[in-house]
């Protein structure tokens, strides 16, 4: 900026000294006419006067072709200063027409210089007024008055003519300054609005910004309230919106956001504002009167953001989350309703997405909450508050033990423990579940390499992982670091998964995914039949395990429909190569009846809940599972 400033500078002061120097040479060269038309009426001294004064022109002319203007200027002034002297001196004095050229020197230094040098040339023709007074008044010169001829006349022309020109050029330069500065002011102006208008609008969708859209709120917030009405913000906060960044590029990603704007303001009414409040983030401010009105609007927004959207010839799907509240009943204060507003808008995330929630004073409870425990969670990562409980996966067709899975626990000073439901997802949100995933991978990995040491050596163990710890690309590193520190082999891993993550950004999960494969790392999809259920990911991310939701094996044997859904899941595990774990096995009668479906095998309080690692060792040292298989035998 500096040196723009300073070109911007230097443009300016060579335009002004060409200016300089081109009026230098029309003065010059004007002058110099004049005096060449007074030298051929000129006679006696007169005649020598004026040819002494048109070399001097010549010579600043010069002086201004070979651009040395101060030269020139001083040239031009002193001259012309000193032949007017001589002629009146010479002359009638005072009373020479030669005093007439005196103001034509004062524009002169007007045009040529500043201010100085206009009151030094103004104080040396007084100067020189006053020494023609002296002179003539002690006699050392004699006026003459001469006879009036026609030379005379020409005289007072060529003045005339010389000054008039000089004033000419003085006031076409006026003007062009007048000119150039209302150029200069209608820039400052555009720019001074386009200062203002980037500072109120968002550059990227050109819509108000939460700077602007406050001031828009507090304006609409006055009418509403004379009206008896309520002001609503409807808070939009897009779903799976960073994938979209991360997979096809933060470009792609702006071409949307400015696609929506467009399709969200095209929907709005004349006093509905949209404001673009930062990231995928949107508010719109709408006067209503019934809560009818704001079901309606919130429904059609989100139904116009996950229309599919057509960009660089692919189709991105995406969804919003959108929280409501209404002033005055939850308060005027724009920035404390933005961020009840916030809060609504995630208790919608967390009620599925793709839907929207109103305000409401217990969920300022619940994110109090949140936050206390987001501040405990912080404290455990670095406090290693945290332990691992393990359940055995037993191989019900063999009767043998052929997996632990490792659960994560959170132990309280009283003796409790947090369960994961409570702080797993907040994790994810709060940025945390990749600390807490690395250390669960590098403690799970540990135990198995001990147990294997101490006589266990066929046991794999299974560890849960969060769709989130895809995202960043770093889980393939986490866990080569994990078997590389522990020494435990590849194949003694296995990783569980759920459905969900088997539909976000595939391309890149299944990347991951064969990486951590080819590895010899099995993979589990856990919960299978809850979510999408979806056979064909689970032939396209090398899945090896299927484990089936305990929610099906519970009334086994007592429900037919359970029996029909369990028994397909097994076929089709099979057709595909897949082995199957029930989960929620607690009875024998269920663990006779999957033996008989084919289920290769199962996990549940009917072997041993979730312990901790002690007794896990304690529990394998037994002859419990022995005892077990006599029993489903």
């Amino acid at each position: 900026m500096l040196q723009l400033t300073h070109q911007s500078l230097t443009q300016r002061r060579v335009s002004l000294n060409e200016v300089r120097r081109h009026r230098l040479m029309q003065i010059c060269g004007s002058t110099a006419v004049g005096l060449l038309v007074s030298l051929m009426v000129a006679r006696g001294i007169t005649f020598f006067i004026f040819a002494a004064g048109i070399v001097c022109l010549l010579s600043a002319l010069l002086f201004a072709f070979k651009n040395k203007t101060a030269a020139s200027s001083f040239t031009l002034l002193c001259s012309m200063s000193a032949m007017l002297l001589t002629l009146a001196i010479t002359g009638a004095g005072m009373f020479d027409l030669a005093i007439l050229g005196y103001p034509g020197i004062f524009i002169f230094a007007a045009i040529l210089g500043g201010v100085g040098l206009f009151l030094s040339v103004l104080g040396f023709v007084i100067a020189q007024c006053t020494l023609i007074v002296w002179l003539t008044m002690h006699g050392y010169i004699s006026p003459n008055a001469p006879t009036l001829s026609w030379s005379h006349l020409i005289f007072v022309i060529v003045i005339f003519v010389v000054i008039g020109f000089s004033v000419y050029v003085l006031v076409q330069d006026i003007k062009a300054l007048m000119a150039s500065l209302q150029v200069e002011n209608n820039k400052v102006q555009q720019s001074r609005s386009q200062i203002q208008h980037l500072a109120y609008h968002d550059p990227l969708t050109n819509l108000p910004n939460r700077r602007l859209g406050e001031k828009l709120f507090n304006e609409l917030l006055a009418q509403t309230i004379q009206s008896n009405h309520h002001l609503a913000i409807l808070f939009i906060d897009l779903d799976n919106f960073k994938p979209v960044n991360d997979a096809l590029g933060h470009a792609t990603g702006d071409l949307l956001l400015q696609q929506l704007t467009y399709r969200l303001s095209s929907g709005l009414g004349h006093e509905q504002k949209i404001i673009r409040f930062g990231g995928d983030e949107f508010l719109v401010i709408a006067p209503c009167q019934y809560d009818d009105e704001l079901d309606n609007l919130a429904r059609k927004l989100i139904h116009d953001c996950s229309i599919a959207f057509e960009i660089k010839k692919n189709k991105i799907s995406v969804s919003a989350s959108i929280g409501i509240v209404k002033a005055p009943e939850h308060g005027t204060n724009f920035k404390q309703l933005c961020r009840k507003a916030d809060i609504a808008m995630y208790a919608a995330k967390r009620a599925g997405r793709n839907t929207f929630r109103y305000y409401d004073q217990r969920l300022d409870e619940i994110s109090e909450a949140r936050f206390t425990m987001l501040q405990r969670l912080r404290s455990a990562i670095e406090n290693q508050e945290f332990t691992l409980f393990y359940q055995p996966i037993i191989n019900i067709k063999q009767h043998k033990l052929d997996c632990v899975e490792a659960l994560l626990r959170w132990p309280q000073p009283d003796g409790t423990m947090i369960s994961p439901e409570e702080f797993i997802p907040l994790a994810e949100t709060g940025g945390l579940i990749n600390d807490i995933g690395i250390w669960v991978i590098n403690q799970a990995c540990v135990f198995c390499a001990r147990m294997r040491a101490q006589g266990f050596a066929d046991l794999r163990i299974a560890v849960n992982l969060s769709s989130t710890q895809f995202k960043d690309n770093k889980i393939l590193s986490t866990i080569k670091q994990a078997l590389a520190h522990s020494g435990l082999p590849p194949s003694a891993l296995e990783i569980e998964l759920t459905e969900s993550l088997l539909i976000e950004d595939t391309d890149n999960i299944q990347q991951q995914l064969d990486a951590i494969s080819a590895l010899g790392v099995t993979i589990a999809i856990d919960d299978f039949g809850t979510g999408y259920s979806n056979l064909g990911y689970l032939r396209n991310f090398n899945a090896n395990h299927l484990k089936i939701d305990r929610s099906f094996i519970t009334h086994l044997g007592y429900n037919t429909l359970d029996d029909t859904l369990v028994t397909a899941m097994i076929k089709m595990a099979n057709s595909l190569g897949l082995k199957t774990i029930a989960e929620g096995i607690e009875d024998t009668a269920t663990l006779r009846k999957l033996i008989e479906l084919g289920c290769d095998g199962g996990q549940g309080y009917l072997w041993s809940k979730p312990v901790s690692a002690e007794k896990l060792t304690a529990l394998l040292s037994s002859d419990y599972l022995n005892v077990l298989n006599k029993d489903s035998a």
